[in-house]
């Protein structure tokens, strides 16, 4: 696998030579500056390329084009935006980056709900706490009738959860839910969250299901043209949140979606970490079956709890045997069917003391992930010296 490190352009505190150095040999980014619906030029995309390139790294997964929710409403104004999102996968295939990760969750893009937590002697790990996000949906946020779509005890522990809090704390549990996170692409101030959750209420995950398909359909006969394959990535968490759909999320969810639309250039990226928040995802399995649709990984692990509460673990600590999920991934790599590598980037990391007052996007500290870097490089070139062998 190709080693990749996720870059946020010219307003990244960490620099290209930086990431170099880190022992990375490909760069994961996008142009950040553009808006939904506005077609990258060219000549901003072979700017971006020529910087990476400078700095002796190569351009390999675009991480992402995005997208409103228009696109996955099917709303008036989805016709329009498809086709900018068309227009920019032609420049980025003309320009010969190959491979486009995206998403399909709707509103939000990956959620935690606290951006510091502490971990014991090892620093500061992302984390998802089931209670909290509860109290805020029931309790802050009010969602109507939100109450139904959990069991009673645990909206119990929600309400006794929020009374403990002060408001500067309920304040920052909004933050980290709707607008402390990178991806964020438009304010949800306002009351404008709460409208936008409200646009999906009549929108089952079948209707959901479907809207993925027509966007597909859409839009793959242009990355065929130009040798993309796009690289859907998993709902982060896995499992509903606010009552949206949830379509990205498990194995019978990917056997529809590539039942439905062959094509090889629908692809996935296979967030280890994204799936393994659910212990009923069996990780090695899903990567030796979908060996040919595998085309970039984000790894990175986590510990569960029997709540639906997961943090972001080591890389190699955690729920999850990475050991035997990179084995499965290199064996899919050489899978028969594969005419190309798999990009791997280590995703997130934690915040460690030395960086702790260093400007960082939350989870993607430079330390960390240059810790995780190392572990999984190693654990690469150990399996393959042993399989080789």
């Amino acid at each position: 696998m190709k080693r990749t490190w996720r870059w946020f352009g010219k307003n990244d505190p960490i620099s290209l030579e930086n990431i170099k150095q880190a022992g990375t040999q490909g760069i994961v980014s996008a142009l950040h500056d553009y808006p939904a619906g506005k077609t990258w030029l060219k000549e901003d995309i072979l700017e971006h390329k020529q910087q990476i390139e400078s700095a002796g790294l190569t351009w390999d997964v675009c991480e992402s084009i995005w997208m409103s929710d228009e696109i996955k409403l099917k709303g008036a104004s989805a016709t329009e935006e498809v086709t900018a999102w068309k227009e920019t996968l032609k420049n980025l295939g003309e320009a010969g980056v190959k491979t486009v990760c995206y998403n399909f969750m709707p509103v939000v893009d990956w959620t935690r709900t606290d951006l510091e937590h502490s971990l014991t002697g090892k620093g500061i790990a992302l984390r998802f706490d089931m209670i909290d996000f509860v109290a805020y949906d029931v309790f802050v946020l009010k969602r109507p009738n939100a109450d139904q779509d959990y069991e009673e005890s645990t909206v119990s522990l929600a309400k006794q959860r929020l009374a403990e809090k002060s408001a500067e704390e309920i304040a920052q549990l909004e933050k980290n839910i709707i607008a402390g996170l990178p991806g964020g692409a438009e304010s949800h101030g306002g009351g404008e969250f709460s409208k936008r959750i409200a646009n999906f209420d009549s929108l089952s995950d079948n209707d959901m299901r479907d809207n993925l398909v027509s966007f597909l359909e859409a839009v793959i006969p242009t990355a065929e043209k130009y040798g993309i394959t796009l690289a859907i990535h998993p709902d982060d968490p896995p499992f509903p949140l606010f009552g949206l759909p949830r379509i990205v999320s498990t194995e019978n969810d990917l056997d529809y979606l590539f039942e439905t639309v062959p094509s090889p250039a629908n692809g996935l990226t296979f967030c280890v970490g994204s799936f393994g928040s659910r212990p009923d995802n069996d990780l090695v399995k899903m990567a030796g079956k979908y060996a040919d649709r595998i085309h970039f990984t984000h790894l990175r692990n986590v510990i569960r709890n029997k709540d639906g509460s997961f943090y972001e673990a080591e890389h190699l600590e955690g729920d999850l045997d990475m050991i035997a999920i990179i084995r499965a991934l290199l064996t899919a790599e050489s899978h028969e069917s594969r005419t190309s590598e798999i990009f791997m980037r280590p995703d997130h990391g934690h915040l460690l003391e030395f960086e702790k007052d260093s400007k960082v996007n939350p989870g993607y500290s430079y330390l960390g992930r240059l810790k995780g870097m190392s572990e999984l490089r190693g654990v690469m070139q150990t399996v393959e010296h042993f399989t080789a062998a």
